[in-house]
This record gives C-alpha cells, sequence and structure tokens, in this order.
C-alpha cells in the first residue's frame, strides 16, 4: 500500500517538473499562481505570495508590520538557524528562547520573559510538527510570525484553558490551522520541510487587513524575488498530494512509536489525532549521540541529529548558560528516517532498530 501511494505520488511530481522544462517556462509564471491558489485553499489564507526562501518571506513580513531597527526578535533556541542570520541581516535583535524539554517549543511563560528582555515580536517555529499552547501565548498580545515549515496541516481543538488554568476566551471556542494564529506565517519549502519545492517558501496573511498591507510591497517586489514554476510545480503536487502523504507518515509514526515503547528512550509529547502533523520521527536518547549512531549504522540504518542546523548549534557556547533544556536536546535528539516512500521492508527495519537502541 506504502509503496503504491508513493509511486503515484513520484509520477505526478516528475510529470509536473518535465511539462515545465519541455514547455521551457521554468520562471515565475502560471503555475506559480497555481500553487497560491492551492495554498489559499488548503490554509484558508486571505492573500499568500510563493517567494525563493524563508529568509526572503520573513524579510517581506517584517516589512509590512513596520518593526523599528533594531528591535529584538524571539526565536526558539531549537529554529533553524536561517532565523537568526536572517534577524541579524535584516537589522534586528535575536532573543532567543529556551524550551520546554518535553516538548522542545518555546512556552508562554519563555515568551513572556522575552518580552521583558527586549523582544517585540515572536518568530514561532513549530518545530517537529508540534503546536505549543496557541492560545496562551496569543493572549500576551505580542506580534507573531508563525513559521509552519514542519506543522502545515495541524488542526488545533478549541482550546481548555490557559497555563493558568483560566478559561479560553471566544477566539479560542473552535479548531483552528497552523498558520492562522500569527500576523502572518511562513511555510518554507526547502528540502527537508513538510512541503517542499527544493526550495522557497510561501508568505501567507490570514486576514485581510494584513495582506492588504503586505500586497503592497509584495506587488512590487523583483522578478528574483518570486518563486519560478519550476519549484511551484512540486510544491503544487505535494500540497495537492499532502492528506495522502501525511496518512503514510503517521502510519509509519505509529509503528515507531509502538516500537520505542519496548526500549530505553522517548519522543516528544504531542497531540493525537490532527493536533500535531507528522515531520519525522524524532527520538531523545538516555545515552549518547555517538553510541546510538554506531549502533543504527552498524544495522544499516542512518540516523542524523535532530538540531545539527538550529539556532543553539549556531551559536552553542553563548547560548547555552541560558537554554540549558534546549541544549540538552540538541546534543541527545536523533532523527530516523521517515517519509511517504520508504519501504515496508526499510520501515521494519527501522523499528527494530528503534525498539533495540542503546
Amino acid at each position: 500500500m506504502i509503496q503504491t501511494f508513493s509511486s503515484t505520488i513520484r509520477r505526478k511530481e516528475m510529470d509536473a517538473v518535465l511539462t515545465c522544462m519541455v514547455d521551457e517556462k521554468i520562471g515565475p509564471g502560471e503555475l506559480n499562481g497555481r500553487l497560491i491558489q492551492a495554498v489559499k485553499e488548503f490554509m484558508g489564507a486571505d492573500g499568500v505570495v510563493a517567494l525563493r526562501s524563508p529568509a526572503l518571506a520573513l524579510g517581506y513580513a517584517l516589512k509590512a508590520l513596520a518593526l523599528e531597527a533594531g528591535s529584538g526578535i524571539m526565536l526558539s533556541a531549537l529554529a533553524p538557524s536561517w532565523q537568526y542570520q536572517a534577524v541579524e541581516q535584516l537589522g534586528y535583535k535575536p532573543v532567543v528562547l529556551d524550551v520546554a524539554e518535553e516538548t522542545g517549543l518555546v512556552t508562554a511563560s519563555a515568551v513572556e520573559a522575552g518580552a521583558q528582555a527586549g523582544g517585540r515580536l515572536l518568530l514561532l517555529h513549530e518545530t517537529m510538527g508540534i503546536m505549543p499552547d496557541m492560545d496562551a501565548i496569543m493572549a500576551l498580545g505580542i506580534p507573531v510570525i508563525e513559521d509552519i515549515s514542519q506543522s502545515v496541516g495541524a488542526v488545533l481543538s478549541p482550546a481548555l484553558g490557559g497555563e493558568d488554568g483560566s478559561a479560553p476566551d471566544a477566539a479560542s471556542s473552535a479548531a483552528r490551522r497552523a498558520g492562522s494564529f500569527g500576523m502572518y506565517a511562513i511555510m518554507g519549502m526547502e528540502e527537508f520541510d513538510t512541503v517542499t519545492a527544493g526550495g522557497g517558501a510561501v508568505l501567507m496573511a490570514p486576514r485581510r487587513r494584513e495582506w492588504i498591507v503586505l500586497k503592497k510591497y509584495t506587488d512590487a517586489a523583483p522578478r528574483t524575488d518570486i518563486l519560478p514554476d519550476i519549484n511551484s510545480a512540486l510544491a503544487w503536487v505535494q500540497l495537492k498530494e499532502y492528506k495522502r502523504n501525511e496518512e503514510l507518515r503517521k502510519k509509519l509514526f505509529a509503528v515507531f512509536q509502538r516500537s520505542l515503547m519496548s526500549g530505553r528512550n522517548k519522543t516528544f509529547v504531542r497531540e493525537s489525532d490532527e493536533g500535531s502533523t507528522i515531520w519525522s520521527f524524532p527520538v531523545v536518547l538516555g545515552g549518547s549521540f555517538k553510541d546510538a549512531k554506531q549502533y543504527a549504522s552498524r544495522k544499516e540504518i542512518e540516523i542524523k541529529s535532530a538540531y545539527a542546523d538550529s539556532v543553539i548549534a549556531l551559536k552553542e557556547e553563548e547560548l547555552s548558560p541560558q537554554c540549558m533544556h534546549a541544549k540538552s536536546l540538541f546534543l541527545r535528539t536523533v532523527l530516523f528516517p521517515l517519509y511517504p516512500r520508504l519501504t515496508n521492508d526499510s520501515a521494519t527495519k527501522i523499528a527494530k532498530v528503534i525498539s533495540t537502541l542503546p
């Protein structure tokens, strides 16, 4: 079943990309517009633009928000390192936040402390497809740009209350999709993002008032900022096949999770059903990364450090004293292969290694 679905998706991706090449229409054009329409329908966003990189998307969002140069922008220590680098290059000050060890996510209390330390805006990376307590974070009244590169498709159920046990307000009484909470949302489409175009990003405005402001800037964007059709074609097919891909990912995740329960290691706490999405299979080790990697390699399974390209990895010495949970997770968290095209034989082999991992 897994192999049949995967072959169908692969053919559609190849057909879309090859059509662009045969027609010699690989620059920004019709398929960019088709991708934008698909994202609007999938996300329910009022306005969407498809750009060549997540860093470009962040730059346009900050222009639209008119955030004063030099302002503090809060980031998770486990967010991808491009966020820290882009914030500095755009003329702002990164304010790095530690995470909760059981989820790998920033909490409302961490954001509140970051705001007191000078953070004016939160760039929220929803790591590993897991959603934080969005109602508690939004209740702080701090502008938020969501990075849903790993959490696209996640849907939060009505809130049961905030971190302090208070009752939810009317705005949190209905299920809401990742990307609908912040002022803007970035869906990266890089090589290892949930929906990939081989590179690029989609910038979304959930509501009309934010889109009106953003549109003035993106309408004037140079052609070299806009995502080419050859990338848009791949992303469009992946988005159309998202539901089937996610079903396959969830089946594999469930198999791996059962195997993990018989071992000595653990994974992150996450919502079941649609409350979180499947980006990969992270394992938080009880032992050392070196031992785990050597063991998996002997079994012909390649694992990698989950946060090798994170903010804490980029600025380890500087951030370690203030981001102890993130540092611990950086050193102990690995990723096992999990993607829709994984064969049944490979999945069985991986599950066996997970259950016996030192």
